[in-house]
């Protein structure tokens, strides 16, 4: 597996659980998948940002 791929699936990921989530707005589990989702992409944002700093 390539580093883009590596990348790629867990972005997928959140944007997926953000999409969903989205649509489930009203209930819990779809407030739950939004945060889930806003954390990944934060976290792998973060991760990135550090990674290039060390």
């Amino acid at each position: 597996m390539t580093a883009f791929h590596s990348m790629f699936i867990p972005v997928i990921a959140g944007l997926a659980l953000l999409t969903v989530g989205f649509s489930f707005r009203e209930r819990n589990i779809g407030v739950l998948m939004m945060w889930i989702g806003t954390m990944g992409m934060l976290g792998l944002m973060c991760w990135k940002i550090l990674e290039k700093l060390a």
